[in-house]
């Protein structure tokens, strides 16, 4: 088994406080760990070859989701553009 290695160099969430930042990493990181934990991903990926940059487009947020969530639906998003 290889191992995935995730560098995340810049998240850019315009319109969210700073504040926040802790907990929206905190959602993104343990929603990865779900995500990564997908063979169908993982083969995905494998297929793709090395991705050195992945912009992730057209995540939604409901308005008032709580930070973690965001993080959260950030990680499903990179999940879905690995897909395509």
């Amino acid at each position: 088994m290889k191992r995935v290695i995730i560098h995340i160099d810049r998240l850019v969430l315009n319109g969210f406080p700073s504040e926040h930042r802790h907990a929206i990493a905190e959602g993104l990181r343990e929603e990865l760990g779900r995500v990564f934990a997908d063979r169908d991903v993982i083969s995905d990926l494998r297929d793709r070859g090395d991705l050195s940059r992945m912009h992730v487009n057209g995540v939604q947020f409901e308005q008032g989701s709580k930070p973690q969530r965001v993080g959260e639906n950030v990680a499903q998003g990179i999940g879905k553009e690995i897909g395509t």
